[in-house]
Formats: structure tokens, sequence, C-alpha cells
């Protein structure tokens, strides 16, 4: 059920484009639902590749919508290095988007839509009863179970731990995109703060579902992901140095291919690997999942949704994952894809599974049917504008009970 065209201020860390970097995708969905559906938005992003900011311009063009993107200041600079070190992530949201966030939102609005901790650091002015941050991850998780760090990184986890429970404290009321981070959230902030679980969607329609007359004849082993991110990184090595040699040994005609953004750098010393091709800074991702008989991603201990596996699955490119891949998702091992803990169970199930076409093909289809159904833009586009709906009516209750005492 549709809420009354409100005015929402819209914060992301990413311009919303369709294929950009993984919460880009969630962005996209989210600004154009919120639009369509009659909402008032203002959306302001940082940028940290500049020519994004064409790019998001010429798909939400004005004066249709009103997106901000602002390319990200220098922060090698020392004061920025200063700063993120006190506030991790600021360098984000320095200069002129502050300035231009806090000028909108004295121009009045209903809702503060943070999406990501971190674009918190706009408004820390803001009132916190009209502000609503979505949780795509929490470090709080991610590096519970790290091993040993040098004393440096060690600092800076603490820090970017106290931020994150500052932040999260900060404002009136949380989503998350998983039960698990909508768990640690709860633990988080105590009583103090209402916290909501938003799903996680995409845009179904962008992805063609490769035809099973178009899928390798050869088999071929994908990881697909940015390599700036510790959990995709994780994955890849896991994936090259304790995974593949298994499945190599079982399926001798086998590839392994791992795409992603600083891949060939990220993974310099596997480059060399025969049967193994490594390639980074790709345009567009879209071929290398079409070029896929089977996706494999187990990383260790990362939270959220792994989107390259939603995305793998909208395709209809099977996936072998972990039970990190698959939270937040309503999947069911052996139908939408297959899931194991330990190395030799990912062995063997992707290597049988390269082995069994009708398997493939059955999970193929269950998984795009999911996409469709679970991971759907309505589906989330009600969850929020329920969220904004409980925010408003908390704010109201609020007030009539401070004239009431009064």
């Amino acid at each position: 059920m549709s809420v009354k065209p409100l005015r929402v201020v819209l914060v992301m860390i990413e311009p919303p484009l369709p294929f950009g970097n993984a919460a880009a995708r969630w962005y996209y969905v989210l600004l154009r639902g919120l639009v369509e559906r009659g909402h008032r938005v203002t959306a302001f992003a940082a940028c940290s590749n500049a020519s994004d900011v064409e790019r998001a311009a010429s798909i939400f063009p004005a004066p249709q919508y009103d997106l901000r993107c602002y390319p990200v200041e220098n922060r090698n600079s020392v004061a920025g290095k200063l700063e993120t070190i006190r506030k991790p992530h600021s360098y984000l949201f320095r200069g002129k988007i502050n300035h231009d966030v806090a000028a909108v939102l004295r121009e009045g609005y209903d809702v503060l839509h943070l999406e990501q901790l971190w674009s918190g650091w706009t408004a820390l002015e803001a009132d916190p009863a009209k502000a609503l941050v979505n949780l795509h991850y929490l470090y709080a998780i991610d590096d519970a179970n790290s091993g040993f760090v040098d004393v440096r990184t060690a600092l800076l986890r603490a820090l970017r731990k106290r931020a994150e429970r500052n932040l999260l404290q900060r404002f009136g009321t949380i989503a998350a995109i998983t039960p698990r981070l909508e768990d640690k959230a709860r633990r988080m902030t105590g009583s103090k703060v209402l916290v909501y679980w938003f799903p996680f969607a995409i845009d179904p329609t962008l992805y063609r579902f490769v035809p099973a007359a178009e899928r390798p004849t050869r088999p071929i082993v994908s990881l697909i992901g940015s390599m700036n991110w510790r959990p995709s990184q994780s994955a890849a090595v896991r994936l090259i140095t304790r995974l593949w040699p298994g499945i190599k040994r079982q399926v001798p005609d086998a590839k392994l291919r791992i795409v992603g953004w600083r891949a060939r750098s990220a993974l310099r010393e596997y480059v060399d690997l025969p049967d193994v091709e490594i390639i980074e800074d790709v345009p567009d991702i879209r071929p290398y999942f079409n070029g896929s008989s089977v996706l494999v991603h187990a990383a260790d201990q990362a939270s959220g949704i792994k989107v390259k596996i939603v995305e793998a699955m909208a395709f209809g490119i099977p996936v072998v994952t972990n039970t990190e891949g698959i939270e937040g998702l309503p999947v069911r091992d052996g139908v939408h894809l297959l899931v194991s803990d330990d190395d030799s169970g990912i062995i063997e199930r992707t290597a049988a599974l390269l082995r069994d076409v009708p398997q493939q093909e059955r999970m193929r289809l269950a998984a795009r049917d999911l996409i469709e159904t679970q991971c759907s833009p309505a589906r989330a586009l009600d969850a929020v504008e329920a969220c904004y709906r409980d925010l408003i009516a908390r704010r109201g209750a609020e007030a009539d009970s401070i004239t009431l005492a009064s």
C-alpha cells in the first residue's frame, strides 16, 4: 500500500547506476521507484568515479529527477587522512555535498533517508526523529573473527567499530537488508532505536536470462566481484588456492575465470597459473556472467547481501556458495543454488554440478523465479514506504504526547 506523497531527502555513497558498484544496483531501484510512486525526492550521491556523474545524469535526467552527484574530494591530503582516521569514510562527504545537504534540509522535509551508515556523516545536525539509516554491512561483524593484525590496522578497526556504534545510536530509525544485520543493530543500540528489515532488490528486467543454447560448452568456473572489497578478495584467494585444484582434478577440461575491479593487481601472484584467467576493470560485467558455467563464491565473515550471487541467479548462472553467501536470501539448498561450508563439500558439489547439465537447468529456472518474486522492486519499495509511514506516525504520536503533557 502506498503512502501519501512525501518530501524525501536521499543520501547515497555512490550514484544510482544499474550496473555500477554493488550498492548502486539498489540505489537505482530505490530512486526510480520512489519518484514513480509520487514522492518528491532530492537525492545526493558521493561519486568516487568522476565519469559516473554524466552516466547517472543521463539515466535520471532533470527535471523529472533531482539527483545531485559530487565527485569525492582528495582524500590523500594530511587533513583528509586525519579526518578519515577520526571519522571513518567521512572523506566521501567532505565539502560541497555536506553544505548542500544541510541547505536542502533547512527547506523542510518528511524523511531523511541515509543509504549505508557512513552517509550519516552528512546528517549529524539533522533531527534524529526524521532520519532513517539503511545498513548494507557492519564492520562489527566483518572484523569480529579476523586474525592477528598490526597495531595500525587494529587501531583503525577499533575506531571504525566505535564510529559505527556512535552513528547507529545517533539516529532514530535503522533498517537492515539482512536479519543478521538487523539483530546486530538491535544489540548495538539497545532499546534506543527502532530497527526494521528491508528486502534487497535489483531490477530483474535489466538481466537477460541466458538461453541454454548460448551457455558455454567448455566448463567455466567463475568468480566475479571487486577485489577492493575484502570479502570478494578472500573468496577469490580461497577459490584459487584451496578449491580450484580439487575441481580441476575432477573436471580436467574446466577453466577458472576471475573478473573484478583491480583483480590482477590484488591477485598478481596467481596470474600465470595454467587454465586460470584473471581479468580486471572491465567496462561491462554482463558478458562474463553469460560466459560462466558456474559461479563459485565462498567468502569468509562478510555481512550483508552478496550482490554478485543475486546477479548470477538473475542471469541464470548456477551458484555454489557457503552460508555467508546466502545471508538475507530466501533460498533453498539444492533448489536455487548449492551450499557447503567446507572445502571438500564445495569442490564435490561444484564438480558434480559442472557434469550435470539438467540440474543446472532446473537450478537456473528456480533461481530466476526467486529473484523476480522475492527480490523485486515492488516488494522492497513497499517495505520502504511502510517504514516511512511508521516513522512519521511515531513522530506525530510523540508530538501529541508532548502537547498533552504541557
